[in-house]
């Protein structure tokens, strides 16, 4: 069967990167062809097209408006080509993608079937297609093909970003898959309110085993890490700064990090590069502890048994974190950056929930051998 994944596209996101490898492979291993949908990073823009847009934009200036000239935006190019070189260099030699602008550019007949997930691809202020739509596949509308989504996450656990007429549109074709699965609770709960009937199935990251990622981390000869505190923020700032050097200096470890400022347009590019997939993988590999905001720096702390304690993230949602911690009963590693002398002792600890894991697996694995079947 030749399956297509729609999920977020992938640029510089670890965990993104991580958890659709991870899908491919697992659908890969039951016998699939696999392709993943993505988008250009900043491809297409033909020499008549930078023409007609410089002339344009001139044009709108000396009519007092501040349009970004095109050597703007070839200067952004240049610099996310090399922001990405790492994780372009992942995505190229692992995930077989196929680059599209626009969904409208696929036919009926390219695939079998249709999988949508994991991470936050429900996520409404996350239109990455164009429209929120698009991620429930409304572009399949008439097409022969099954639909199926596993792990996908609303990244919230309402609907509340949802205008109702997108309510309306997503609940009907979502009715339409053949099998629905997510990756937190609340979303078997939300999917119940638009009638449609969904099971909750582990991150596809951990449907792999620890091995897996190892040989990555050894085939790509990645660096040994000098320290042994790893911290790993999205959203970092002078609290969890401080929360990072109190907790090294309290149990006397050295702290590290593995990734770069890419959202900082105001650092040099050498600090915005995004270091290898293979480098932050093999930081849990190394590390003796983890702190973090971010759900798959939780999963990884966990597929390598790693002692860890994560940070509260408002704003990009604390349910995932939440759903994904009670799965494995560690729901006394979230914190707020403020209070984690209270769980300091936890640093100590590993998570330890292998039998569990397995178990998660077994169940995980068995829905989506069931909806698409081994060749």
């Amino acid at each position: 069967m030749k399956i297509c994944i729609v999920t977020l596209p992938l640029h510089t996101n670890y965990g993104g990167i991580l958890q659709a490898y991870a899908l491919q492979t697992v659908l890969e291993r039951m016998g699939h062809r696999v392709e993943l949908l993505n988008k250009p990073l900043n491809r297409g823009a033909s020499i008549f097209s930078l023409l007609y847009v410089t002339l344009k934009r001139v044009a709108l200036r000396c009519c007092g408006r501040k349009d970004e000239l095109p050597t703007d935006w070839w200067r952004k190019m240049r610099e996310d080509a090399k922001i990405c070189r790492h994780t372009n260099g992942f995505i190229r030699q692992y995930i077989h993608c196929r680059f599209v602008n626009r969904v409208e550019e696929l036919s009926a007949d390219d695939f079998d079937a249709m999988v949508v997930g994991s991470d936050q691809i429900w996520r409404r202020i996350y239109p990455f297609w164009g429209t929120i739509e698009h991620a429930f596949l409304d572009f399949t509308d008439g097409w022969r093909v099954k639909r199926v989504a596993y792990a996908a996450s609303f990244g919230r656990e309402d609907v509340s970003e949802y205008s109702e007429e997108e309510q309306l549109h997503c609940a009907a074709y979502l009715r339409s898959f053949d099998a629905v699965s997510v990756r937190e609770e609340s979303g078997v709960e939300l999917c119940a309110n638009w009638d449609v009937k969904a099971s909750c199935v582990l991150d596809p990251t951990l449907l792999l085993d620890r091995v897996d990622y190892l040989s990555l981390i050894e085939r790509a000869s990645a660096r040994a890490h000098e320290g042994e505190l790893f911290h790993y923020f999205l959203d970092n700032d002078e609290a969890l700064q401080r929360m990072v050097n109190a907790i090294a200096e309290h149990f006397q470890w050295r702290p590290f990090k593995v990734n770069g400022e890419v959202e900082n347009d105001r650092a040099p590019i050498e600090e915005r590069i995004q270091p290898p997939v293979e480098e932050w993988l093999d930081a849990f590999r190394s590390s003796r502890a983890v702190v973090t905001d971010s759900f798959h720096a939780c999963v990884f702390s966990i597929i390598f048994d790693k002692p860890f304690l994560v940070c509260v993230n408002e704003m990009r949602g604390i349910n995932r974190l939440e759903s994904l911690l009670a799965k494995f009963g560690l729901e006394d590693r979230l914190v707020a950056s403020s209070q984690w002398r209270e769980k300091a002792d936890l640093l100590c600890v590993a998570p330890g929930v292998g039998e569990q894991w397995n178990r998660l697996k077994v169940e995980s694995l068995a829905f989506l051998t069931d909806v698409v079947g081994s060749v």
